[in-house]
């Protein structure tokens, strides 16, 4: 009967010690297989995260009549305000997708540089992604069409020049032209297609000045006036030829809607300017003043919308000028004929 009951209690006593051990074994393995649901899905627990690939930078080039101009994605530069975006950029929501040739490739709305006059001026064109910036100076090359001749565009740049290569390298753009480019022609006119190739390669962000090649030699001197171009050159060095306010959007031919936004540069007095918008029937649908950024012989920006009020659809015109301080007479600086719809 003694030795019974203590037997009896050790067995007891064993149980519930193994019970117990048990327990603790079930409750480790739990707690660690929820430790092991901390991570992100596909990554264990206290692991090496994948890192994010970095952005490319803007060197490269492309020769003869190659489909890609390295440099030309996704712009590390900001743009301008008001600037449309740049291949690589992602469409706003709502925004229709880019036309897309028979090859599949997308077209990219690009501006080329003209003259009007005797100052540069800006026309649309579409290219295909990603040679934008060759694609828009093979586009500048082949002139101005029969709309654009029409409303007085013209060229400076000797018909069968052709685009060698581009290559891009941190902002500045090399660009190789066949030797026809320097052909013939008197100061003003050198000056004017140098002008028309800067300002259509620097309408790229990623573009902030340009270096000259003809037939693959660097130029240091051009044309029979002896043009200095042993340096970079880029908008600022070609101020004189551009007009006091340039309309960068919208551009010839375009069709547009109120209310409309215009953007582009201006270097008039105290900085300021008026747009006009002139519907088809020659009414006034609109007459604003704007204020650039900067003026007063530093070239700044604006970027506005207009609302307006046409009579009727059709044919109108986006006339930028200044009124002189002297006798309030309205200098005209640039036109742009545009589809005006109600």
């Amino acid at each position: 009967m003694n030795t019974e009951i203590p037997t009896r209690r050790m067995s007891h006593r064993l149980s519930r010690l193994m019970v117990l051990a048990t327990a603790v074994v079930l409750a480790s393995s739990m707690a660690t297989a929820c430790g092991s649901d901390t991570g992100s899905p596909g990554t264990s627990a206290g692991g090496d995260r994948p890192s994010t690939p970095s952005a490319g930078g803007t060197t490269g080039g492309t020769t003869g009549n190659e489909s890609t101009t390295p440099g030309q994605g996704v712009s590390t530069t900001p743009a301008t305000p008001g600037t449309p975006a740049t291949p690589g950029t992602p469409a706003k929501p709502g925004t229709p997708a880019p036309p897309v040739t028979s090859d599949g490739a997308s077209k990219v709305r690009a501006s080329v540089y003209f003259l009007r006059g005797e100052k540069v001026s800006s026309a649309p064109r579409n290219v295909t992604a990603p040679t934008t910036a060759a694609g828009a100076l093979r586009a500048l090359l082949a002139g101005p069409n029969q709309h654009e001749r029409r409303h007085g565009r013209t060229t400076s740049i000797p018909s069968g020049t052709t685009l060698r290569s581009v290559v891009v390298r941190r902002h500045v753009a090399t660009i190789d032209l066949s030797g026809r480019y320097d052909d013939g022609g008197g100061s003003l006119s050198m000056q004017a297609r140098l002008a028309q190739v800067v300002f259509t390669a620097t309408r790229f962000p990623s573009i902030h000045k340009v270096q000259f090649e003809l037939d693959g030699k660097p130029v240091t001197s051009f044309g029979g006036e002896g043009i200095v171009l042993n340096h970079p050159v880029g908008r600022a060095d070609f101020e004189e030829l551009a007009p006091l306010i340039l309309v960068e959007s919208p551009l010839i031919g375009d069709s547009i809607r109120t209310p409309v936004r215009v953007w582009g540069s201006a270097n008039t007095f105290e900085a300021t300017l008026k747009l006009k918008i002139t519907d088809v029937t020659g009414r006034t649908a609109a007459d604003v003043y704007v204020t650039a950024t900067s003026g007063t012989g530093t070239r700044g920006t604006f970027d506005v919308t207009i609302p307006y009020k046409a009579v009727r659809s059709g044919a109108g015109t986006l006339t930028a000028y200044w009124v002189s301080p002297e006798d309030g007479r309205a200098v005209i600086e640039d036109t742009v004929p545009l589809s005006v719809r109600r």
